[in-house]
């Protein structure tokens, strides 16, 4: 089966991804690999905006994004469980389009959603390893899942330079006019939320800022991988590490 994914990036609702590591999404399909994300939920518990709306700021994002697979399932919102039939909706999508590398969410985080959505991915990527786990698909497990940085800081496995990518990351942030500051396009809502508010942008703009400085760039993305990492060559997987100042 010919692969249709060579990552798959895994939220609890549409624009997590855009927040956390649109950056790195957007630097992969430049480079030429095919990219996904995959919403558990419609976000049909926000405070501000509809499901509809949702959608189609999503769909807006994605084209920013130029990610070849973009889905929001049925999983409720408010409502994420770590049980087999949640599990089967997210094996039946990862043996579907078989990505090398799975993202999803640290596990330890603020929203109750997030921090399930993490877990239910990271089970259901090994799960879909198990032939007899039917599903009417071949079976398939994705060689690393690897997690995108939120509220909650870790230590990073590593750090994606995304200066060339980081304006149009705050684009695909910035189409979802229903949940953020958009200064062109502003909804009138008598809710007003801390997500809506200029300073939320702010700090996604400082918070990538700080990462970046990390690795001596302009604008950074932090990951994590739970396991050690296996180097071939270390040599050549650091001969384009040149900021000296890390000593």
């Amino acid at each position: 089966m010919e692969q249709s994914c060579d990552v798959l990036a895994f939220s609890a609702h549409p624009d997590d991804v855009e927040l956390m590591c649109a950056g790195t999404l957007i630097k992969l399909a430049r480079k030429g690999y095919k990219t996904g994300v995959v919403s558990l939920t419609a976000g049909e518990m926000g405070t501000r905006g509809t499901p509809e709306l949702r959608q189609k700021e999503n769909e807006q994002a994605a084209k920013i994004m130029n990610v070849s697979v973009n889905r929001i399932l049925d999983i409720p919102d408010g409502s994420i469980e770590n049980n087999r039939k949640n599990q089967l909706k997210i094996i039946k999508e990862i043996r579907e389009y078989r990505p090398k590398i799975v993202l999803t969410p640290y596990w330890e985080t603020r929203h109750p959603d997030h921090g399930n959505c993490s877990l239910l991915v990271r089970q259901a990527a090994f799960f879909s390893g198990l032939k007899n786990i039917d599903t009417g698909q071949p079976h398939y497990r994705p060689t690393k899942v690897i997690y995108y940085m939120e509220l909650y800081d870790f230590k990073p496995s590593f750090i994606v330079d995304v200066s060339d990518t980081f304006e149009d990351k705050i684009k695909a942030i910035q189409v979802y006019a229903s949940q953020f500051h958009n200064p062109e396009k502003e909804y009138d809502y008598r809710e007003a939320t801390y997500i809506s508010t200029p300073e939320f942008l702010r700090s996604i703009i400082a918070r990538g800022e700080y990462w970046g400085n990390k690795i001596g760039a302009h604008y950074g993305e932090p990951f994590l991988v739970r396991e050690p990492m296996k180097l071939n060559d270390p040599i050549a997987h650091f001969s384009d590490y040149t900021f000296a100042g890390l000593l």
